[in-house]
């Protein structure tokens, strides 16, 4: 799985694009480009990796992920056998505001929305209070031509700086770019963490798969990740078990923590607590509060 660096195909008389995604899961490889991109997640859930950080997705959400940071969308995969072959469905929007754009960005009326763009480089979620507005704008983007297109785009990156306190994607400093040769091995690591969370992976193990000594390996994953092993992998985990809180997948808190790769209870609640700042019991009962009206601080993403 590479961090390819790409540029989204743009027909040459456009500025903007748009894109309609109805497919069994999204693009699985960690890439980057310098278009920005606005995602309207219609429907779906999973996670979303962005540099070292993690968050759920669901549907009915929106995402803007800044100019080449690398990210990849990891979709629930289909039950075994099932018939449904079209598991997510997004509406994407990708502009460079670098590129055929530049000029406009550059003109005195356009300065504030140039500082928004500038300050948003490690992207965002939209509050769940704008999505109806922004989702609606989209699809009026997504369904006009020509200057009517862009006009209801200009409207739209102009609605943002309507919103306030806007939480990153990540936190602290970016990451440093990294060539091909080691963007094929993180997203290779990242890959397998993620596809194999819920069984006991040891530091041996994941080692081998990268090709490295276990010291050169948690050496190499602290340099580019910022977190060691243990607390990447336990991150992936708790996420996984905030899905399945949310979603209702469980029989029991405990029978969650055992499915996520924790071999204790206590160790899981121990680890929960660190990450989200709440027990489990709080988290799912604040989290139905929130689902039930209720006032309420549980959020979907880890």
């Amino acid at each position: 799985m590479k961090v390819l660096q790409f540029t989204i195909p743009v027909a040459h008389d456009k500025t903007i694009i748009t894109q309609k995604d109805i497919l069994p899961a999204f693009y699985p490889h960690l890439h980057r480009h310098e278009e920005i991109q606005l995602t309207w997640i219609q429907h779906g859930h999973g996670t979303l990796i962005v540099e070292n950080n993690m968050h759920a997705f669901w549907s009915n959400e929106i995402y803007w992920i800044g100019s080449n940071q690398p990210h990849v969308l990891k979709s629930e995969e289909l039950p075994f056998g099932s018939k449904n072959k079209k598991n997510v469905q997004a509406l994407t929007l990708f502009f460079n505001p670098e590129g055929k754009l530049a000029p406009l960005f550059g003109l005195p009326e356009f300065k504030k929305i140039k500082s928004f763009i500038d300050q948003s480089q490690n992207g965002f979620k939209v509050p769940e209070a704008h999505v109806v507005e922004i989702s609606s704008r989209l699809l009026k983007i997504h369904q006009s031509q020509g200057i009517a297109q862009f006009l209801a785009f200009v409207e739209l990156i102009n609605f943002f700086l309507t919103i306030k306190n806007l939480e990153p994607l990540i936190t602290g400093s970016r990451l440093s770019a990294v060539n091909e040769q080691e963007g094929i091995r993180i997203g290779y690591i990242y890959n397998y963490i993620m596809q194999h969370y819920d069984a006991e992976i040891k530091l041996e193990d994941i080692a081998r798969e990268a090709h490295m000594t276990p010291q050169a390996f948690c050496r190499y994953f602290k340099k580019h990740t910022r977190l060691t092993f243990v607390s990447f992998l336990n991150e992936v985990r708790i996420n996984e078990a905030c899905k399945k809180l949310a979603g209702g997948s469980y029989d029991s808190i405990a029978t969650v923590a055992y499915n996520c790769g924790f071999n204790s209870i206590a160790n899981f609640n121990r680890v929960f607590k660190s990450i989200t700042r709440k027990s489990p019991r709080s988290y799912l009962r604040e989290y139905e509060q929130l689902e039930n009206g209720a006032p309420g601080t549980a959020t979907k993403s880890a």
